[in-house]
C-alpha cells in the first residue's frame, strides 16, 4: 500500500471531511473507472427495482353525483314455487299466491325496486309475475323529510291492518294466507290506490297512528266492500277507510311485545248507503337473547278480526282469526305451529255455502341454508264444519322452496 493510498482513506474517515472533499459524483451509479450507463440503461435499472422514474401524481377521488345514484335502485328478484299434495280436489284457498292444487304451482316472481328520489321522496315497486300474468301488487311514494312525526304514502299500497295482511308472501311463515284476511279482504288482502298518512307520537313508547283511504274496487283487494263491481265515486263516503293504533313495548333485554287496534269503514255493493265495518286487533310477542347463540327467538302471533254488514232488511256479523307461533332454532332451521278458525253464516252473499266454522291447523319446518334461500315443508289439516262425513275433513302436504337475489331492504319488525 502506498502513502496516496493512506492518506485517502485517512481523509474519508474523518466527518465532514469526505464530502467537501469527494468530487461531483458521475451520472451513474456505477463504481469509478467503470463505464458510464446511458440514460436508457439508467431508465432500466430504476424500472426494474419498482421506482419512478418521474413523480407519480394520484388521481383525485371519484364522486358520483347524487342524481346520477337516483337512477340506480336497489333491486331484488324473489321466486316462490311450491309442490302440493290435497286429499280434495278442491282444496279451497283463498290466497291469490298458495298453493290451490296437488301438483306445481309458481307462487310468485316478485321484482322489487326501490331507491331515494331525492331528500324530499322515496318511491318502493313491488311487481309480481304469476301463472296468470303480471300486476303491480305495490308502487307508492313516500315522505321522507315532514315535521313533526309525520309520513305520507301515495299510490298502490297494502292497508297496515294488523300485522300479517301488510306484509309478502316471503315474509310469512307459512306458505299459504291466513283464511281470515282471505275472507274478509279477498286473495291479495286489503289494498288499492290511495294516500295514506302515519303519526309518530312523542310518547315514552313507540306509538303511531295510521290513516288511508283507498278505492274499493277489486274482488282480490276489497271483498267486503264493493268487491268486483265498479262504481264510480261520487262522494267521500265511497272510499274505504283505515284507522289503526300500533304500539311497542320494550319488556325487557330479552322480551318485546306490539300491539295494535285496526279497523275498516267502507260501502258494500248491497245496496245504495249499505256500510262495512271489519275491526281487528293483533299481539305480536318475540323473545330473542341478546346473550348466547344470535339467531334464536320465539315468536307468537294472534290476530282476531270481526266483521259487520248491512244487507237489505238485516245486519250480518261473522269473525275469524289465527294464532302462528315460530321458533327459530339456529341460522338454519326453523319450526312453526299455527291454528285457524273462521264462522260462516246462512244466506251469506258472498259465501253462499260457506255456513258452518271452518278451521285449519298446520305445522311447517324451515330449513335455510343461507340469507337467500329456504326450503320450507308444511303439512296439516282443514275443517270444513258446515260439511259432512270424510268431506268434512281435508288434509295437505306442501313443499316450498324460495330463492332471492340482488339487494333487498330490512323487513318491519
Amino acid at each position: 500500500m502506498t502513502l496516496s493510498h493512506l492518506l485517502i482513506g485517512a481523509v474519508l474517515l474523518v466527518p465532514g471531511v469526505a464530502r467537501a472533499a469527494e468530487p461531483e459524483p458521475p451520472a451513474s451509479d456505477a463504481p469509478p473507472g467503470a463505464p458510464a450507463l446511458t440514460p436508457d440503461e439508467q431508465k432500466a435499472i430504476e424500472d426494474s427495482l419498482g421506482a419512478p422514474s418521474e413523480p407519480v401524481t394520484p388521481e383525485p377521488a371519484v364522486t358520483v353525483p347524487s342524481f346520477v345514484q337516483s337512477m340506480n335502485p336497489d333491486l331484488s328478484l324473489i321466486f316462490d314455487t311450491a309442490l302440493g299434495w290435497f286429499s280434495d280436489d278442491d282444496p279451497e284457498e283463498l290466497g291469490d299466491h298458495d298453493p290451490r292444487r296437488t301438483g306445481f304451482t309458481l307462487q310468485q316472481l316478485e321484482l322489487h325496486a326501490s331507491a331515494s328520489v331525492d331528500p324530499f321522496f322515496r318511491l318502493d315497486a313491488n311487481l309480481v309475475f304469476g301463472e296468470d300474468g303480471v300486476e303491480v301488487e305495490e308502487a307508492f311514494a313516500t315522505t321522507t323529510a315532514l315535521p313533526a312525526g309525520l309520513q305520507l304514502r301515495a299510490g298502490r299500497f297494502l292497508a297496515r291492518f294488523g300485522k300479517r295482511n301488510g306484509t309478502h308472501p316471503h315474509q310469512w311463515s307459512f306458505l299459504d294466507q291466513p283464511l281470515v284476511l282471505g275472507k274478509f279482504f279477498g286473495s291479495d288482502g286489503g289494498a288499492g290506490l290511495g294516500l295514506e298518512v302515519s303519526w309518530l307520537a312523542p310518547l315514552p313508547w313507540y306509538v303511531e297512528l295510521v290513516g288511508s283511504a283507498q278505492g274499493a274496487t277489486g274482488e282480490c283487494c276489497a271483498r267486503s266492500f264493493y268487491g268486483d263491481s265498479d262504481p264510480s265515486i261520487h262522494a267521500l263516503d265511497d272510499f274505504v277507510y283505515l284507522i289503526a293504533l300500533k304500539q311497542f313495548f320494550d319488556l325487557s333485554d330479552d322480551w318485546a311485545l306490539q300491539w295494535g287496534l285496526s279497523a275498516e269503514l267502507g260501502a258494500n255493493s248491497s245496496a245504495r248507503g249499505n256500510r262495512t265495518a271489519i275491526y281487528g286487533t293483533d299481539l305480536f310477542l318475540r323473545w330473542k337473547p341478546t346473550r348466547g347463540e344470535a339467531h334464536r327467538s320465539v315468536d307468537l302471533l294472534v290476530e282476531l278480526l270481526a266483521r259487520t254488514r248491512q244487507v237489505p232488511g238485516d245486519l250480518l256479523v261473522d269473525w275469524g282469526g289465527f294464532a302462528e307461533l315460530r321458533w327459530q332454532l339456529d341460522a338454519q332451521w326453523a319450526i312453526a305451529a299455527r291454528h285457524e278458525l273462521v264462522t260462516g253464516l246462512d244466506d251469506d252473499p258472498l259465501d253462499a255455502d260457506w255456513t258452518g266454522n271452518r278451521q285449519r291447523t298446520a305445522l311447517a319446518i324451515d330449513f335455510m341454508p343461507s340469507h337467500f334461500g329456504r326450503l320450507r315443508l308444511q303439512g296439516g289439516a282443514d275443517v270444513q264444519g258446515w260439511k259432512s262425513g270424510a268431506d268434512q275433513v281435508g288434509g295437505f302436504v306442501m313443499l316450498g322452496l324460495e330463492v332471492g337475489i340482488g339487494a333487498h331492504g330490512a323487513h318491519a319488525y
